[in-house]
């Protein structure tokens, strides 16, 4: 009976930690009517089953398996156990920590731990192993409470080959930062600032550095304060969008099916979230007609004189040819970074690729600049010509909308060409070069020497070494000696071996020297790739654990422990995991806990 108790106590909650749901109710008693998911789980389990309903029904008050002490005993059960398979994966092998911390809903500060590595099977892995509240976020704080997690695990510093953080000073800090306290430990711990993050900051530096794109953005900024500022202006939006996308679809100038033709609300962009911009602008563009209807709304009755005259100013800019022409450009040159972010944001990239993928979306901005223009203007004038709004001559002088009466001695092409575009693609440019200059560095430039592209056009022996001193815990003198020799003999074998001749990418080669043996052949040109697998491309991995810890830690069950929170996430966040763990695994680790006091 005590086994079949604990057995639907462990499959209960396992479906709560799959789902990040809270499981204590308000009120437990028998007389509730509502005691909270878990115990109304287990009844719902009982009720299906008579021999669970007859173990629960006749268990003794302390040993009913259900107590808030024994759940959280059989969450951490699942979580040291997920942990513990990730350590047994890396099995003493190298790997890359990748670190962030943000405040959860009850204003603690949470530390996210998660580990980048190659597996058995060659694979690309990045796993959360845990979340650690830190009293402050200073450099040697966050290293202290790291330290106490590796030495809980047995992981060693000694064992670190890449760190990646957001950037934020307490983080890569030069002499203090937390990058420069695991370099002290480990020189082979390089940092790699999260590409995500810097692309981020590229956008944000256009969106601000530039004053036609700063004008753009804070008049939009005003749209979405006048045209969102209550729930009956974004209703008009959502139902006039609603009847237009109807009369579209029944007069087949739309297709429908599922996930076509979807409602959107404006959104505000947030300098810290990935992609914002290029969202508010979709937002802004889709709906643009009920956008505008809105307006006609607030100028008329708008609740003040000022939200008047603000919704009679927007109304001018949008329908303005100046804001068409910012509107199609921004949303051309933020589409090309967006999809560059949800690309490097991949927990499989590898550094190579996203070095590449880097350099291509900069010919892209580019190659906009010097070739563009035509294709933009037609964007331009074809949503002109959807929303009547009137287009301008590129031949005619052009007016300064702030300073009419004033004349510019440019035609319209000049300033929209030469003192727009291409000022604003300039400085994305260099933006790029700026935070991106990594992709320039030592270390970076070596790693290309790996590329397998065009029959390892890029191959240098030269660089591969240097790249191999860069690892003195890796590479001895006698090791450096004979890679020297082994890599000549493995660059004509892998261009000799049609299998290698169409490869892409350094995931893709080391997979296949997996594959073909050629690991054993070359272990050491191996292990050097392994190095650059490991080295972090993007962050995105512990972002996503605090989504997970919005969910499972809510403003209703803000008063969740550290330890016990800890764990939900690991779980949540891990679900391929744990639904693998056989429920003996989880019984066995239960039954054998320390220092719990058994209540049932």
């Amino acid at each position: 009976m005590h086994l079949i108790r604990l057995t639907t106590s462990i499959k209960a909650v396992r479906y709560l930690l799959n789902q990040g749901l809270a499981f204590r109710g308000h009120d437990e008693s028998e007389e509730s009517t509502n005691k909270g998911n878990f115990r109304e789980l287990l009844q719902l389990l009982a009720d299906g089953n008579d021999k669970v309903k007859e173990a629960i029904s006749k268990a003794p008050k302390n040993n009913k398996m259900i107590a808030p002490e024994i759940q959280k005993d059989i969450a951490e059960c699942f979580a040291e156990i997920i942990v513990k398979s990730v350590i047994e994966e890396i099995g003493g092998d190298v790997f890359c920590i990748l670190v962030d911390e943000s405040a959860d809903v009850s204003g603690k500060e949470q530390m996210a731990i998660v580990l980048r590595y190659v597996d058995k099977l060659w694979e690309i892995k990045e796993r959360l192993i845990a979340v650690v509240h830190v009293k402050e976020t200073s450099a040697s704080c966050l290293k202290a409470n790291i330290d106490h997690v590796f030495a809980k695990y047995g992981l060693s510093f000694k064992q670190v080959r890449g760190q990646g953080y957001d950037g934020a000073s307490n983080m890569r800090g030069e002499f203090n930062g937390l990058g420069a306290l695991i370099m002290r430990e480990n020189s082979s711990a390089y940092y790699i600032h999260c590409f995500a993050h810097q692309l981020q900051l590229v956008i944000v530096a256009v969106a601000k550095k530039n004053d036609d794109s700063s004008d753009f953005f804070d008049m939009v900024s005003l749209l979405l304060t006048v045209a969102g500022a209550s729930c009956k202006r974004k209703d008009m939006i959502r139902e006039s969008q609603q009847e237009r996308v109807k009369k579209a679809i029944g007069s087949g100038q739309l297709s429908s099916g599922t996930g076509l033709n979807q409602e959107q609300a404006l959104q505000r962009a947030g300098d810290t979230r990935w992609g914002s911009h290029y969202k508010t602008l979709k937002s802004l563009s889709n709906p643009y007609p009920e956008v505008i209807e809105v307006l006609h709304y607030v100028e008329k009755e708008g609740p003040n004189d000022a939200k008047r005259r603000q919704a009679r100013g927007l109304l001018n800019y949008l329908k303005d040819f100046d804001f068409v022409f910012h509107l199609q450009l921004m949303l051309l040159i933020l589409g090309h970074a967006n999809s560059l972010s949800l690309t490097l944001q991949r927990k499989d990239k590898d550094i190579l690729e996203a070095m590449l993928e880097v350099k291509l979306t900069k010919q892209k901005f580019q190659q906009i600049r010097d070739d563009g223009w035509d294709s933009l203007l037609e964007a331009i004038y074809s949503f002109c010509e959807e929303h009547d709004i009137p287009k301008v001559d590129m031949e005619e002088d052009y007016i300064d909308r702030h300073n009419p009466r004033k004349k510019t001695n440019r035609t319209n092409y000049q300033h929209y060409r030469y003192d727009c575009l291409n000022p604003i693609i300039d400085l994305q440019l260099a933006e790029f070069s700026d935070h991106f200059n990594e992709v320039n560095s030592k270390l970076l430039t070596q790693i290309a020497a790996f590329s397998p592209k065009n029959s390892f056009e890029a191959f240098k022996v030269e660089s591969l070494m240097e790249l191999a001193k860069s690892y003195p815990d890796d590479f001895n003198s006698t090791q450096l000696k004979d890679l020297g020799l082994e890599l000549p003999i493995y660059i004509d074998n892998v261009r000799a071996d049609e299998r290698f001749a169409n490869l892409d990418t350094i995931s893709e080669l080391a997979e296949l020297m997996v594959r073909t043996k050629k690991d054993l052949a070359f272990s050491l040109v191996y292990r050097l790739l392994k190095l650059i697998l490991v080295l972090p491309v993007a962050t995105a991995s512990v972002e996503r654990c605090f989504s997970a810890m919005k969910i499972v830690k809510t403003i209703l069950s803000n008063r969740i422990g550290d330890e016990f929170m800890s764990h939900c996430i690991i779980c949540f966040v891990e679900q391929g995991f744990l639904a693998t763990i056989p429920i003996k695994d989880v019984i066995v680790r239960f039954n054998t806990m320390e220092d719990r006091n058994r209540r049932g």
